[in-house]
């Protein structure tokens, strides 16, 4: 984005912060900031760590990671070693930290890889792997560019046969890089048999590894995720991160059939399930809207 004012980027950051404002509008204003970038942006996200929402502080962790900007480690530090934030929040910030993959990070990482919180532990063990993976000779190779314009937490694998693919996805003795890197290879072939095999592997593994599996489903918004996507948010036994993950996965595919199954679970038990809920419809209006980007709080004062 050209030409924003410094003052603009604060009036975006309260919005951000504005608890009294829909959740809908406070996230089309983390995605502004994560656009727009810089150290103003990636202080008025700080800035929001102490919400209540799980859900919207797991988005800010995510967001400060994608800009892989190095100013972010010190926040996200200090939110990997909270122990009172929620899991979901403290493992988005490991792997933010994965994403940035500054090697001040490391040794945090090291720590709370024994973390009693299975999925910061398993987040962090990725993250050091990430960081190990970029400082290798096959790391200079490959090109790590996703074709989703994310930074994924894995590189892909450099096999693209899915049933090879496959076997690795679903190895429970295998690590889990060597699962997410099977996982990320999937995504980029797009077929429908990578697709089914993502969707078998939604009941696989740890919430962590399902969870991702939910993301990659959403970021492919192919109609053939749909019913691996429903039957886990149905699944009311399913962590609520997989849940949530699920959520937003049908607010990005944005079918007719996406909008009946997350009005639903709008009004779900769980927090987090349901403002994820709240921000999928939202998603589903925009994909569904001839609006050109997504979250552009710009004109907002």
């Amino acid at each position: 984005m050209v030409n924003i004012t410094e003052n603009q980027i604060r009036n975006i950051g309260k919005v951000l912060k504005d608890e009294t404002r829909p959740l809908k509008e406070r996230f089309r204003a983390l995605f502004t900031l994560r656009n727009v970038g810089g150290p103003v942006s990636i202080e008025c996200i700080q800035e929001c760590f102490g919400d209540g929402s799980a859900l919207l502080k797991h988005e800010l962790a995510y967001c400060l990671g994608q800009m892989q900007d190095s100013e972010a480690v010190s926040v996200l530090i200090k939110v990997l070693e909270d122990t009172k934030q929620e899991p979901m929040v403290r493992h988005e910030a490991a792997e933010a930290l994965g994403a940035i993959a500054s090697v001040e990070a490391t040794p945090i990482l090291e720590k709370f890889k024994a973390d009693p919180v299975i999925e910061v532990a398993e987040t962090c063990e990725l993250a050091l792997e990430r960081i190990k993976w970029l400082n290798s000779p096959e790391s200079a190779q490959l090109d790590v560019k996703s074709p989703y314009n994310s930074v994924d937490p894995a590189p892909p694998a450099t096999c693209d046969d899915v049933g090879e693919l496959k076997q690795v996805l679903l190895n429970e003795n295998a690590s889990l890089f060597e699962r997410y890197r099977a996982m990320f290879s999937l995504r980029n072939l797009q077929t429908k048999e990578a697709i089914l095999a993502l969707g078998v592997a939604l009941k696989y593994g740890s919430a962590l590894f399902r969870h991702e599996i939910a993301f990659v489903l959403g970021q492919i918004q192919d109609e053939e995720g749909v019913p691996f996507l429903k039957e886990s948010l149905e699944d009311c036994a399913e962590n609520e991160m997989v849940r949530h993950e699920c959520a937003e996965a049908l607010g990005a595919i944005a079918t007719d059939h996406c909008i009946e199954i997350l009005n639903r679970f709008v009004k779900d038990d769980k927090r987090v399930v349901k403002e994820s809920c709240e921000i999928a419809l939202d998603m589903c209006e925009y994909e569904n809207s001839p609006e050109f980007q997504y979250a552009n709080t710009l004109q907002v004062s």
